[in-house]
């Protein structure tokens, strides 16, 4: 016997058709999403903005954590989490010219994550490597780990903005702000003392760093003097060649002198610019025993400067970089013309071994040493170290002991992170297309990608 089709009674129905005439009322239109306007005004009031419609992905005190870490840091590190489905077409662009203002950019929509930076607070290099850094982690955790590598890395100060407190004054807020203005001074004075403490400590903290790599490199030197086979009362010694190595001898007593004395990181400068002219030294005092031409005065090898004197420029690409001539070593410009890679100084960071141009900025004052005046600029550019001794901010913490990076690299105006700038900013910055960085093409991004976002 077939089976009869059971028919739903007629409340049922009503109920059902009601149901779907206030969905349909009550639902957001497809159009409703946060305009970049109303979340670039929230960002120029605190750090952190959370769509309504992504809450369930950075709930409230987190947020409210993340933004007050933001804002203890004093950078200008911006964060928007967006839904997923957000317009992403001109995203970063747009929000850059909404707020105005000279920062770091991350936006998580979604479960995907990309940022964007003004070259002045962190170079296309720092930030592609930060992103892709943090790729494929829950929102939470995500944004603290972006969040606590950005500030280590980037320029720039806290917007002035962020300080506000309302937009209504009451006469209550009257009253408090006259008791305010009575302890001003002593709360004045407490701010700069605490300031100069922190700045004081991140000093002592660069220094200890830096102290562990210049300690090897003065080692390196006081051995190749040990392995010298010279005499300076030996047959066959004049006095250029015994003039050669006095100098080596100074170079390195010098060197460590400097370094006994160093106080901030700027200080290093000298003792990398001592050991630059001691091995140059004794590339002299060889060609003099070997009867050579004697060499030109030529920076170290870009890779590793413990390598000595460069004897010819070779081209170069760092990761996500362009292509630039740098000096080389007789060993690896020969590594590099056979296809090979050239043997790079690495240096110990919170990220493991890497090369000291992506190391952070205390080692700009230690290559500017081996590399000064106008040739760090085309050295540098695009990585890490570059980017961030091209900012003002640099200067401030580390000093001009870098070679003269900025005025020399045409970078002495223009904005500070954290600055009022407008629209005036580089388009390139927040534009391009997307996985040089651990972008949200990772695996073929669809309509998210391309160079809109």
């Amino acid at each position: 016997m077939k089976a009869v089709p059971r028919t739903r009674s007629l409340p049922a129905l009503l109920l059902a058709a009601l149901t779907l005439v206030l969905a349909t009322l009550y639902a957001p239109p497809a159009s409703a999403e946060t305009s970049v306007s109303t979340i670039a005004q929230a960002l120029r009031k605190s750090p952190v903005y959370v769509d309504p419609a992504a809450r369930d992905q950075l709930p409230a005190n987190t947020a409210e954590a993340l933004a007050a870490r933001i804002k203890r840091a004093d950078k200008p590190l911006f964060i928007a989490v967006l839904p997923t489905g957000y317009p992403t077409a001109n995203l970063f662009t747009d929000l850059r010219a909404a707020t105005g203002i000279t920062g770091l950019y991350g936006i998580r929509l979604g479960d995907r994550f990309d940022a964007r930076a003004d070259s002045s607070v962190m170079s296309p290099t720092a930030r592609q490597n930060l992103v892709r850094s943090v790729q494929g982690e829950d929102a939470r955790t995500q944004l603290a780990d972006f969040t606590d590598r950005a500030l280590l890395n980037m320029g720039g100060h806290a917007p002035k903005s962020w300080g506000g407190t309302g937009d209504a004054v009451s006469g209550t807020a009257l009253i408090t702000t006259a008791a305010v203005l009575v302890i001003a001074g002593a709360g004045a004075y407490t701010l700069v003392r605490r300031n100069r403490r922190r700045r004081e400590e991140e000093q002592r903290a660069a220094l200890d760093r830096l102290r562990v790599v210049v300690d090897e490199d003065i080692t390196a030197f006081g051995e190749e003097l040990d392995r010298l086979d010279f005499q300076p009362a030996a047959p066959g010694a004049d006095d250029a060649m015994r003039a050669d190595y006095e100098h080596a001898l100074d170079a390195y007593d010098t060197a460590k002198q400097r370094m006994a004395m160093a106080e901030r990181p700027e200080d290093v400068r000298g003792v990398t610019e001592a050991l630059e002219n001691g091995r140059f030294s004794l590339a002299r005092l060889a060609a003099r025993r070997e009867g050579r031409p004697l060499p030109e005065r030529r920076p170290p090898c870009f890779f590793d400067p413990r390598h000595g004197p460069s004897v010819s420029d070779a081209t170069w690409t760092p990761r996500g970089g362009a292509p630039r001539q740098v000096p080389v070593c007789a060993a690896d410009a020969t590594r590099l013309a056979d296809g090979r890679d050239p043997v790079i100084r690495e240096v110990d960071t919170d990220y493991g071994r890497r090369p000291y141009w992506d190391a952070g900025p205390a080692y700009g004052p230690w290559a500017g040493g081996y590399f000064g005046g106008g040739l760090l600029p085309g050295l540098l550019v695009g990585t890490m170290l570059g980017g961030l001794m091209a900012t003002p901010t640099y200067a401030a913490d580390y000093g001009a002991g870098y070679g003269d990076f900025g005025d020399q690299a045409g970078y002495g105006g223009g904005y500070e992170g954290g600055d009022m700038s407008g629209t005036n900013f580089d388009p390139g910055d927040f534009g391009g297309g997307f996985g040089d960085g651990g972008g949200f093409d990772g695996g073929g991004g669809g309509d998210f990608g391309g160079g809109n976002f």
